[in-house]
């Protein structure tokens, strides 16, 4: 829990099961793909004032549930519940854990502890700038679910804080001391503990850790089950006579859990009204774990980015540095807490599609953000890596950005359902941030401009390395889905028109609702071009392939051959490369029917519609693979060390704008009106039902799906797009 702030007032939670194992117990701390731990996820979250999680580790589940109540002039007043249980009942050894509440500040603020008997801290009072006089109070340990209470052994640290990313090993390095548990009446129990004592660790000569901030941890070791609460109260919420609000702990806690859950639950159901639409219990709870995970997962994050600024001429041999951009911040939710915990851009317009009909204001504020983000030219990293505890978490070949690169436009889809939705509030914004997401249009526009008129090319594809099977486009979003064989500046995009082709008509329509006569008049023509059947056709329709399909200097005979000791190597056969069509029929293919560019009587949407409802193409029971299963590339790997990631595989977010445009032409008159809308039952129910058996057999929410067994791949839990399987049970597009 932390402020959002460029130096937060933060804490956090890490636990322990003692003595199961010799050495040091398993600290757990931060979420990570390989540690063991799981399923674990927020149940509830409302995105504001409420939460409830669980987690299973081994033996243990712990759910953490809290409450923010509003006053005062500083923010108001939260708790935390955290309530560690068996795993199963009638377990005969309880374990022993240990929880560790710790509060790490960032600066010059003030934390001073009050020590009680035995180690046990009666409460932190601090002030900060921003929250004014607070005061944190661990309280006594209880029973789950009841009052009486528990026996615990505290044990205290305090020292300067070594920055977040650091906190865990430093914790783990002082768990060298055996204590004992000493219940009356049970046998006493050694436990691995902080060094007890207040003294303030590594005290600078400003008698304070030299204003690098203060980190102060107290550890409670206790026999499972057990309840213990955080209680965060605020100075100037709790000032004001007979208005001083009782702490919000025990019966007063749960009763104000229980009404949240409850409030929850009803305004769940009004959003998106899964139960009226017949979805089954087990459904409802799979959209209420979706939403709540997705909004569990926005964090805020500040920092410099790293950036290659674009010396044009691309090839060019000179050498640039990366420079630090100024530090900025960012509000944002994430694909996943345990693998991707940051800001990515095409990630964020599919996120905030769900977001913005539980809580359009999130939206507006998430996405003020990443306009924010915008530089003089009108271009916005694609990755942001803010902050030291974000770039901990990155590989080095992603800490820098370049300013040639794009990514696809989607907060335009977030925008274009503003455009559609009438509320006031939106249509505030939406003047607003107009210049900007003009300014950023016009960039993409520009920047990615193709070989001849109305083409447009990506920049950024992978050098043509003998290790790479084809190389990937990481701009695109779809890292390794095949395109030219042999990248060259004659490529032409066919996402990345239609991308355009969106962007040019959203931004034309909010013209014209704002009054931008001059905006309209100049977006107006190019969405027209850009929308015209004859020059989509001209620049992508490939007759020998029957589909749209990008063009460039290419051919399929390329393989990845052993070649020792090199080990794989890409191997160029007959036919030689040529400027073609590229015969790789997926996603792309499909694009200006996703995105609805097509009329409805477009004599093009009937063989999309083949390839799509083909089991030998792109149709499985498990949804639309991203590529189809008779493509040479299929589910191929693109290097020794690179598994297939987009060329097979079910994605989510792709097969929500399928669904989204087969509702769409299924509701328009045409020759394709009834074929669509079976397509659109269909596809749902295949969708749907996979995610929810993957739900309930893993516990988790996942990357992409196995076209061929179903089974949940890749990172997890991936609360980011997939979530967008609510707005598919709620059949809302």
């Amino acid at each position: 829990m932390k402020t959002r702030s460029p130096q937060p007032l933060l804490t956090g939670l890490m636990w322990a099961q003692q003595g199961t194992t010799p050495g040091t117990p398993k600290l757990r701390h931060t979420c990570e793909q390989g540690d063991g731990v799981g399923p674990y996820g927020w149940e509830f979250h409302d995105g504001l004032s409420f939460g409830r999680q669980h987690i299973q580790d081994g033996a243990l589940r712990l759910t953490t549930e809290f409450v923010k109540r509003p006053g005062g002039q500083h923010g108001g007043n939260w708790s935390w519940r955290v309530t560690v249980e068996p795993q199963a009942s009638g377990t005969s050894a309880l374990p022993l854990v240990s929880l560790f509440f710790y509060v790490v500040t960032d600066g010059k603020e003030v934390l001073v502890p009050e020590v009680g008997a035995k180690g046990q801290l009666k409460f932190i009072s601090g002030h900060t700038s921003e929250l004014g006089d607070f005061r944190f109070t661990l309280m006594p340990p209880t029973s789950p679910g009841d009052t009486a209470p528990k026996y615990g052994s505290y044990n205290v640290f305090w020292s300067s804080n070594p920055g977040l990313p650091l906190l865990t090993e430093m914790v783990k390095s002082r768990l060298n001391n055996w204590f004992q548990h000493r219940p009356p009446e049970a046998s006493p129990e050694r436990y691995l503990g902080l060094p007890g004592s207040l003294k303030w660790e590594d005290r600078g000569p400003s008698g304070q850790g030299q204003g690098q901030g203060q980190f102060l941890i107290q550890q409670v070791t206790l026999k499972v089950p057990f309840s213990v609460e955080l209680v965060f109260e605020s100075g100037s919420a709790q000032a004001g006579g007979s208005q001083a609000l009782e702490q919000l702990a025990g019966s007063l806690l749960t009763q104000a859990l229980e009404s949240h859950a409850e409030a929850f639950r009803e305004r769940f159901e009004k959003t998106f009204r899964l139960k009226e639409k017949g979805l089954s219990p087990e459904e409802q709870a799979l959209g209420q774990v979706a939403l709540s995970g997705l909004l569990g997962g926005i964090g805020y994050f500040y920092g410099q980015g790293l950036v290659l600024p674009d010396m044009e001429v691309e090839g060019s041999k000179q050498k640039v540095d990366p420079v630090l951009f100024p530090p900025v911040p960012l509000f944002t939710a994430v694909p996943s807490r345990s693998f991707f915990p940051r800001g990515f851009l095409w990630d964020e317009g599919f996120h905030q599609l769900v977001i913005q009909r539980w809580d359009p204001r999130l939206t507006r504020e998430a996405i003020g953000h990443w306009l924010g983000l915008l530089n003089a030219d009108g271009w916005i990293g694609r990755e942001q890596v803010l902050g030291d505890e974000a770039r901990a978490r990155v590989p080095s070949e992603f800490l820098v950005q370049r300013t040639a690169h794009a990514n696809p436009p989607t907060l335009l889809l977030p925008i274009a359902h503003m455009l559609e939705g009438g509320d006031p509030a939106d249509y505030a914004f939406l003047r607003r941030a107009f210049p900007r997401l003009r300014a950023w249009f016009s960039w993409l526009h520009q920047s990615q401009a193709g070989p001849v008129p109305l083409s447009y090319r990506w920049r950024g594809r992978d050098p043509a390395l003998p290790t790479l099977l084809n190389p990937k486009t990481l701009p695109s979003g779809l890292d390794d889905y095949p395109r030219a064989s042999h990248p060259s500046s004659t490529e032409r995009h066919l996402d990345l028109r239609c991308w355009v082709a969106l962007g040019a008509r959203v931004l034309m329509r909010l013209a014209e609702q704002l009054g931008e006569a001059e905006a309209a008049a100049e977006l107006g023509p190019l969405a027209a071009s850009l929308e015209a059947e004859e020059s989509l056709d001209e620049l992508h329709w490939a007759p020998e392939l029957g589909v749209f399909a990008d063009f460039g200097n290419h051919t399929k005979a390329v393989q990845l051959k052993p070649r020792p000791p090199q080990g794989l190597v890409r191997v160029v056969g007959r036919p030689n490369p040529r400027l073609q069509y590229v015969d790789a029929l997926g996603y792309v293919s499909l694009f200006p029917f996703l995105l609805r560019l097509l009329d409805p009587n477009s004599s093009r949407l009937g063989p999309l519609l083949d390839v799509l409802a083909d089991s030998r193409q792109l149709w499985s029971p498990f949804g639309l693979r991203s590529l189809a299963a008779t493509s040479p590339f299929y589910s191929q790997r693109n290097s020794e060390h690179d598994p297939p990631y987009w060329r097979g595989a079910v994605w989510l977010n792709v097969n929500y704008l399928a669904l989204g445009a087969l509702h769409y032409y299924g509701h328009l008159k045409g020759p394709y009106q009834a074929r669509a809308a079976k397509l659109h039952r269909e596809l749902r129910t295949n969708l749907v039902s996979n995610v929810r058996r993957q739900y309930q057999a893993t516990g988790f929410l996942w990357e992409q799906y196995s076209d061929q067994d179903g089974r949940g791949m890749g990172c997890r839990p991936f609360q980011g797009w997939t979530s967008l399987v609510l707005l598919a049970m709620a059949e809302d597009y």
